[in-house]
Order: structure tokens, then sequence, then C-alpha cells
């Protein structure tokens, strides 16, 4: 696997330490990365998106959706069953897992809901007014500077 040095992106560039973060992140990941449980992402309007995951088996009582330092966690761990239950084929799995995903600036997570086996979260991106572009009015007037006389200084 190759290697990548983003020394002389952190020295060469101010503010951007989390695009480099990322980048870093993204690269120095195992290749084999849980596929358990499987789940979709999905745009559904301009600034919003669901994340639907396949939960066949976990009740709402096991699962957990939280947002920590801008990263979405979503576990869950099944509950012991008290009665000893004898399978034949057990193809349903409800072992416990702890999903990641990485959240972007001003996007928050608005809700969650449990239906027919999936855990459908919702997220909203929500840029503040102070970084929407805003249209600067031009006068019509010009006008000039104030002329100040110079004084040597000794």
């Amino acid at each position: 696997m190759r290697t990548f040095d983003f020394a002389p992106l952190h020295r060469a560039t101010i503010g951007f330490d989390q695009i480099a973060d990322l980048m870093d992140r993204a690269l120095t990941q195992d290749v084999a990365q849980p596929s358990y449980p499987p789940y979709n992402i999905e745009k559904t309007a301009a600034d919003a998106y669901r994340i639907s995951i396949a939960v066949a088996g976990f009740s709402e009582e096991d699962l957990n959706v939280e947002v920590k330092e801008n990263a979405l966690v979503v576990s869950a761990r099944k509950k012991e069953e008290a009665a000893e239950r004898s399978f034949l084929h057990r193809g349903i799995a409800t072992r416990a897992f702890e999903r990641r995903f990485t959240l972007a600036d001003h996007v928050r997570v608005t809700g969650a809901s449990h239906a027919d086996g999936m855990l459908h979260i919702e997220l909203q991106r929500e840029v503040p007014e102070a970084l929407k572009p805003r249209r600067i009015e031009i006068s019509a007037g010009t006008t000039k500077p104030e002329m100040v006389e110079a004084k040597p200084v000794n």
C-alpha cells in the first residue's frame, strides 16, 4: 500500500487541518472494513440526508444513536434471552455492533425512527447566516479620501 506524507500540506496551509486529517484518516484505515450491518446513505433534499441501517432482530431498546465530536455513533447490543432456545439454523445475525459516521461541519441529526427492521436517521445541513453568501450594495457616488499633509519626524 502507498503511504502519503501530508507534512508539506500542513506547512503551507492555514485552516485546512480538518481536510488533511480527514484524508489522513481515510488513507490509514484498514482495508477490511466491517460490512455488518449493511446501510444506505441517501440525499433526500438539497441539504438533507438519511442513513438507513438494517437492524433486523433488534428492538428500539437495543439500539443507541448518539453524536459525539462531529461523529454519529450507532451501536446495538442484544440483551441476553432468559430462556435457552435451540436453533436448527441461525441466519439472522444479532451480534453487537458499532458503526461510526463522520459528520461535516453544520450537519446535525434531526431525528431517528425504527420500523420494519430498519433504523432511519435524518440529517440536516444548517449553514449559519454568517457563512451564507450575501450581496454587497455598491453606492453610486464616488468619494475622495481626505489628504493629510506629511510632516517630518525627527
